[in-house]
């Protein structure tokens, strides 16, 4: 289970929006997650519900990682001491119901993507990379195509016009003339 929250965070947190790790933990760790995105899409849905609502669906899903509660119950009595920094559980569950929570309110289900990269020199295991889907990377490569198939719609002449032909003629002629 630990290591499944720790994946989960990885996941979350990550710049790229994807993980490598070995197929069997991939395929575990697919469920958590989606789940853990599920009730962040739930409370990205709320709208005239009471805030109650939302902070249930967010304690929920903070069971899915290391949040951190209990270092900061620990230094909150002691006096002149400075705050531990907060885990990076708590930047996931800031991440997931702010950012992750936004992009796939719209969402049925689905959020995660795995792909098999071979396997490891090492010791031969299955590697896999779970990665979340509608990406920044891929919704620029989505954009660039858009542009590809935009720009070849336009068709060209294939035949050269008269004034051009002429303006090669009179160049090939006057570097001959001298």
């Amino acid at each position: 289970m630990s290591m499944l929250r720790n994946l989960a965070t990885s996941l979350i947190n990550s710049r790229e929006d994807r993980i490598v790790t070995t197929m069997p933990k991939a395929k575990e760790l697919r469920p958590f997650v989606e789940r853990a995105i599920t009730l962040s899409c739930r409370a990205a849905s709320l709208e005239d519900v009471s805030d109650a609502d939302g902070l249930h669906l967010r304690r929920q899903a903070a069971s899915f990682f290391h949040s951190g509660n209990h270092a900061q119950a620990d230094a909150a009595g002691r006096r002149g001491q400075p705050k531990p920094p907060r885990t990076s559980g708590v930047a996931a569950l800031q991440r997931l119901f702010g950012e992750l929570g936004e992009r796939f309110k719209d969402r049925p289900g689905g959020y995660t993507r795995i792909i098999r990269m071979g396997r490891r020199a090492g010791d031969g295991a299955e590697l896999a990379m779970i990665e979340l889907v509608d990406n920044l990377r891929e919704k620029e490569a989505a954009d660039s195509a858009r542009k590809r198939t935009r720009g070849s719609g336009k068709k060209k002449d294939s035949k050269p016009t008269a004034d051009a032909t002429d303006a090669k003629d009179t160049k090939n002629t006057a570097g001959t003339e001298e």
